[in-house]
């Protein structure tokens, strides 16, 4: 017999009814250990990803605490995401453990891409400072949230538009075409490397940066130009998104991680294929969450903000997280009671068979010396 149970929790936002086919906008799983209320409860979401049924649930559960994945309208349905809306949704699962579960703790967990996400919860919800998407107004409601009491970041990025930055092929000329390739710009061209040289890493990177500019100006021209036509918004694709240098070149942010692997298999292939993040967007949607200048998913300004103490993991097998981005993180969090672990394992921590049990007794050792 199991020593966890979990039940579905369902609810709807502050901006968001019930749909008319029944589901509500707010959905997850609450894992608590059977036959006790839990006085402490982590809760995890994504941008689009569903946490409902998080790994670590049941191994937090099994060791006494509360543990709620939980999904945003966004589940999924990451093309038409929207900050502010998210951080509301989040708001009502921290809302339901405080209010509704029991609970006298809540402990962030910002996991894989989720890690900003629930970093900019934690920020806001501690006095709202983002600025509202073009065109929209903040809602009411933002200033409701109610902040966490500890915060974890495990395996996560350390932002939406500097992990797309990150991965994308700036040797693509047409974004309108997959297929279009500036060679001197493509890293899986053999004359480029790998090895990559530090000059022609730095044109690369400068690229990069260069793309994600481009577009948000393209947004923001476009948005314009619909509006003089009587439209509101309108979606587009976004091209070649796994082409990270340190994808195949081990030199590169050094880790114990297989070279010439990423989370979709060999990365030319997944390059050069229809799979990647930030696929499809609204043009609300990328500035909201994937540009540069414009977005309020990038880390370090709501990191800077939280002050609760803070615990930072990251596997160092990890193909997409980098040994870099765990310690900008680190950095970047405004806590001065801090710890950055490194650790044995892949991303989702499936390997080794023993890494999800490792990671919940690092993360329960922690919890208990700050009395939770």
């Amino acid at each position: 017999m199991s020593d966890w149970t979990r039940e579905f929790v369902s609810l709807i936002s502050p901006t968001a009814g019930r749909n008319g086919a029944g589901f509500m906008p707010c959905q997850g799983l609450y894992y608590r250990p059977e036959g006790r209320k839990p006085r402490t409860a982590l809760i995890a979401t994504h941008y689009n990803v569903d946490f409902s049924e998080h790994y670590l649930g049941e191994f937090m559960a099994a060791r006494g605490y509360g543990f709620l994945g939980w999904n945003t309208r966004f589940r999924g349905n990451e093309g038409f995401f929207l900050l502010e809306h998210a951080l509301i949704d989040i708001g009502v699962g921290v809302r339901w453990l405080k209010e509704q579960a029991g609970v006298e703790q809540v402990v962030i967990l910002g996991n894989s891409g989720g890690g900003s996400l629930m970093g900019a919860y934690q920020s806001q919800a501690q006095g709202v400072t983002m600025t509202p998407t073009p065109g929209l107004k903040l809602p009411d409601a933002l200033n409701e949230l109610l902040p966490a009491d500890l915060y974890i970041s495990l395996c996560a990025h350390l932002g939406r538009p500097e992990v797309l930055t990150a991965w994308f092929d700036p040797s693509i000329t047409d974004e309108t075409d997959p297929s279009s390739v500036d060679a001197s710009l493509n890293m899986y061209d053999p004359a480029n490397g790998p090895p990559y040289a530090p000059a022609f890493v730095e044109r690369y990177r400068a690229a990069q940066t260069a793309r994600n500019e481009r577009i948000t100006a393209w947004c923001h021209a476009e948005l314009e130009r619909l509006k003089g036509l009587g439209m509101f918004d309108r979606a587009f694709n976004v091209y070649r998104t796994w082409a990270d240098l340190r994808l195949m070149d081990g030199n590169l942010d050094p880790s114990d991680r297989e070279v010439g692997r990423c989370y979709a298999g060999d990365p030319k292939t997944a390059n050069f294929g229809p799979r990647g993040i930030g696929l499809t967007n609204t043009l609300r949607t990328w500035l909201s969450m994937w540009s540069l200048s414009d977005s309020h998913c990038s880390g370090a300004p709501h990191l800077n903000r939280i002050t609760q103490p803070a615990l930072v993991v990251q596997s160092l097998g990890d193909t997409g997280v980098f040994p870099s981005d765990a310690k900008a993180i680190y950095e970047a969090l405004g806590a001065k009671d801090k710890r950055l672990e490194m650790i044995t394992g892949d991303h989702y921590l499936e390997n080794p068979g023993n890494a999800r049990d490792g990671v919940a007794d690092l993360i329960v050792g922690w919890l208990g010396e700050h009395g939770a």
